[in-house]
């Protein structure tokens, strides 16, 4: 549904350290980064880009990023947890969500709710 993303972070390298573990599982890879920006997407499509702010941006967001499956989820999840983030519900269903919800969430270096879900 979106091409891009943008978030403002606080300390772009832990950022990019989060983002590039957490979301390699799904496919996605570090594709440029300098100064002040980092974009993470498919090889050659960045689609979310890490903007350097200098103090974490006000109020913090939710993004889900699209697993292909369970063991993506859960790959996605320990990842993450092991480059910076924070636990905010494991790998596992969401029956109150739907019956076929699947999905794990992690809290990002600037407080940002950051999910996986498959279908």
């Amino acid at each position: 549904m979106y091409d891009h993303i943008g978030l403002k972070v606080g300390n772009l390298d832990a950022s990019v350290r989060f983002y590039a573990a957490a979301l390699a599982p799904l496919g996605h890879i570090l594709c440029c980064k300098d100064e002040t920006s980092a974009g993470i997407g498919p090889k050659g499509e960045p689609r979310l880009w890490l903007y350097l702010n200098g103090s974490a941006a006000k109020g913090p967001v939710h993004v889900a990023f699209r697993a292909a499956d369970q063991a993506g989820v859960a790959r996605f999840h320990s990842e993450g947890l092991k480059a910076g983030g924070r636990d905010n519900g494991g790998a596992g269903p969401r029956a109150d969500y739907s019956p076929t919800y699947y999905a794990a969430f992690q809290i990002d270096p600037d407080g940002n709710n950051i999910e996986a879900v498959c279908p």
